[in-house]
This record gives C-alpha cells, sequence and structure tokens, in this order.
C-alpha cells in the first residue's frame, strides 16, 4: 500500500512511487547546469543514479558520496575532493589504507593535507585507455610505470590570467618544472606504500616502486615580493572581491607568519584580546614558537594600514578563524574559512595566482613570496640579528648558541626602522 512519507531528502534527491515492488524508490538527479557544464570547468563527475528502495542507504550514498564529488568540482577545488570506497588491491585501496591509520591520522593536519595534494596528483593521472592510475591493480604498478609517470608529471604549461597556455614565439605551450610538488607526491605515495604492504603483506608486492627513485631536490629560490608589490597585490584582491586575502598577504609580511598558519590556525581572540587589546598574537605551530606583537608606540600604530582592515574584519564576530572567504557560501549559507576542513590551502593557492596576475605583477610570485619579501626587508632595515629573530621567530642551531631574550622593545624598534625604509624609498 503507498503511503505518504516526510523523511528528508538530501538535495537532488527525490523519491518515486514504483508499482512493481509496491515500496519507494530513491534517485539522485543533478541540476541541469550540472548537465552541461562550462569548458573550462570540465564534465561532472557524477550524473543521474538509481539509488535503491533503502532510505537509509540511499541518504549515505548521497550526503557521503555524491554530493561533496558535485561541491567539489561545482567550488573548483575549494572544498575537500571526495573519496569513494576504493576496489580492493587497487593503488587507491593501498592510499586508502594508509589514511585510515594512526600513523596518517597523528600528522599535523598541514601534513596530511600535502600528503592528500601528492595522492590526488598521482592517483588521478589519466592513462591512455581512460583509466586513472588510482583505479590501477598494485601488482601492475612497477618502476616501468612510476619512472615515466615522474617526468610527464614533473613539467606542466604556464598558462595566463584567463587560464590559457601561454605559447612562445613558435607557437609551442611554455613549461614550468614543478619539482617540489612532484617529489612530494612520491615521497607521500612511497610511504602509503610502505605502510600498506606492513598491514596487508599478502596484498602488496614487495617492491615499492615509488622507493630509490633517486629524486633530486629542487634548488629553486622562493622569488621575494617587495613592499611595492605587496600594495599592488592587495589593491587587486580588493578589486577582485577577495580583500580578506589582501589582507593576509599583509599579515605574512609584516608579522612573517606562514601561510599553513595564516588560515589554519591564526583565530579571531589571537588580534586585540579584551586582556591584551594592543597585541596581536603570532602562532608558529612549525617549530612550536609564539610571539605577542605590540601594535602601538607611545600612543601610535606600528601598523596603521593593516590593522584598519583587521579591525574591520573582527567586528561584530565570535570566536573562529579569522580569514574566512569574502562570500556567503551557497550551501553553508555563511562564509567559510579559506582553507578546507583538512587543511589544504589549494584554493588559496588558486586565488593568490588570480590576484599576483590581475595586479600585472611576475607571474612566479607566490604566496610565500610575499613572506620571503618581509624577511629580506628585515635585513635592508639594518636591523640586528636579535630584532630580526624577535620579530621572524627564526630558530636553527646557528642562532640557537647567540640566543637573547626576544623583547617587546626590539619589536617595537624594529618595525619602526622596516617603516623608515619604506618613507625612505618613497623618497627616493
Amino acid at each position: 500500500m503507498k503511503n505518504k512519507t516526510v523523511l528528508p531528502l538530501p538535495r537532488y534527491t527525490r523519491r518515486k512511487w514504483l508499482k512493481g515492488a509496491q515500496t519507494w524508490g530513491y534517485f539522485f538527479e543533478p541540476p541541469t547546469w550540472a548537465r552541461h557544464p562550462s569548458e573550462e570547468r570540465g564534465p561532472c563527475p557524477v550524473g543521474a543514479e538509481e539509488l535503491g528502495t533503502d532510505y537509509g542507504a540511499a541518504v549515505r550514498r548521497v550526503e557521503g558520496v555524491l554530493l561533496p564529488a558535485l561541491d567539489t568540482w561545482r567550488t573548483g577545488g575549494a572544498t575537500d575532493p571526495i573519496r569513494g570506497a576504493a576496489p580492493f588491491g587497487t593503488l587507491d585501496w593501498g592510499l586508502a589504507i594508509y589514511r585510515g591509520t594512526d600513523k596518517f591520522r597523528r600528522l599535523k593536519k598541514s601534513v596530511r593535507a600535502l600528503h592528500e595534494r601528492g595522492f590526488d596528483l598521482v592517483g588521478s593521472y589519466g592513462l591512455k585507455d581512460g583509466r586513472r592510475l588510482g583505479s590501477v591493480r598494485l601488482s601492475a604498478i612497477d618502476t616501468g610505470v612510476v619512472d615515466p609517470l615522474y617526468e610527464k608529471l614533473l613539467r606542466v604549461p604556464v598558462k595566463d590570467k584567463d587560464g590559457k597556455p601561454v605559447l612562445d614565439t613558435r607557437g609551442q605551450p611554455v613549461m614550468r618544472e614543478r619539482r617540489t610538488t612532484v617529489n612530494h607526491a612520491m615521497k607521500s605515495c612511497r610511504r602509503a606504500w610502505n605502510v600498506a604492504r606492513r598491514l596487508h603483506p599478502k596484498d602488496v608486492p614487495p617492491e615499492n616502486p615509488f622507493a630509490r627513485m633517486g629524486l633530486v631536490e629542487s634548488a629553486g629560490v622562493v622569488p621575494e615580493a617587495d613592499y611595492g608589490e605587496l600594495l599592488e597585490a592587495v589593491a587587486a584582491a580588493d578589486g577582485l572581491g577577495v580583500a580578506s586575502l589582501g589582507t593576509a598577504l599583509m599579515v605574512t609580511f609584516e608579522w612573517l607568519q606562514r601561510q599553513e598558519h595564516i588560515f589554519n590556525a591564526f583565530e579571531l581572540d589571537h588580534y586585540r584580546p579584551k586582556d591584551r587589546p594592543n597585541e596581536v598574537l603570532i602562532v608558529h605551530p612549525k617549530n612550536g614558537e609564539a610571539v605577542w606583537i605590540p601594535l602601538f608606540d607611545k600612543g601610535l600604530p606600528l601598523f596603521p594600514e593593516l590593522m584598519g582592515r583587521m579591525d574591520a574584519m573582527k567586528r561584530d564576530r565570535v570566536g573562529s578563524l579569522f580569514f574566512i572567504r569574502d562570500w556567503r557560501d551557497p550551501i553553508a549559507k555563511v562564509p567559510v574559512p579559506w582553507a578546507t576542513a583538512l587543511g589544504a590551502l589549494d584554493f588559496v593557492k588558486k586565488k593568490t595566482k588570480e590576484v599576483i596576475r590581475a595586479a600585472g605583477l611576475r607571474d612566479e610570485l607566490s604566496f610565500t613570496s610575499f613572506r620571503h619579501g618581509g624577511l629580506t626587508e628585515l635585513g635592508d632595515a639594518d636591523l640586528t640579528d636579535t630584532q630580526i629573530r624577535a620579530l621572524s621567530r627564526q630558530k636553527s642551531s646557528k642562532v640557537l648558541p647567540r640566543y637573547i631574550k626576544r623583547t617587546r622593545r626590539q619589536i617595537v624598534a624594529g618595525t619602526v626602522k622596516r617603516r623608515a625604509l619604506r618613507k625612505g624609498d618613497d623618497a627616493g
């Protein structure tokens, strides 16, 4: 007998009465705009699907696999990629084994995100027969597969601000090398293979094709952005509607905080909390350091431009991560953090590159370039070693023997010197 049901259904899911089975059936039907996507976005990874007659199983399938996959595709990577159940014995399965271990879960969020980017780079590689490498059985992956894969992943075409390949005078794509990224991917897969082999010695081949590859580390030096380029980037970010990203660039330049900590560890209460209204707490989880930076000297703001933006961003907000996107997420209905739930910063890097290109700056610049530019400015301002370490919280074997207590006075003196240097450059 056909009875009414009021059970809630996820997005794009409908129920239909099946006369032959005399029960309700469930169906996933993506929106029409997903069936005819733009060329840039590419084909939608999910399509219409019969979900069966089990309500619970249908909802789990939609909410756990189909909707996350659709949302990841829709946002162009702004959300974490979805991982469905991997077929037994495949590379995807081996990577999933590693993800499920305490060894992986105990890693810092930023390290897990780095591994995930490597897994995705390797597993998503398309083969000539249309399959993903991740769908291939481990027994079929050897050095004859991995070594050519490394070379193919190493070089990618340079793209312009519209996402189109840049061509040289002969009409050929201009290529760039991403050695550090690919090296990390190989190391991540090597680690996953070893862990999976230890847990499943009968199912994972003993020879790890990602081991002993003779990886050559990149000698590339991170290009540095100067203060003038920072101002141009901030103006471009404002123009593109991502003002918070421009503010984050100022934070990394002025306070030398790394991007993974700005977007994953900088909280609202770190900036001018009630008990310390004239200071900002800059944490450096990488080396376990933290520093309270004074914001005023003799009643005058030390960072007037940055503080104005930070004050506006904090106004009328309650405790959470400081840096959130400048628009309401269509799903959450509120602005969400720039970093994904797993701490991945791919979306930050993508938007930063858009800002750099919109500003007409050097294409080799990145978010990290602005932190390195801030560090370089410390030296150009003739700061002492003690003042530099007070601001940057650098700590290595070379400076530890000369370690001197970092004081508010050293931080203020260093900041004053930096601002004086900028005024001198403007005058010249």
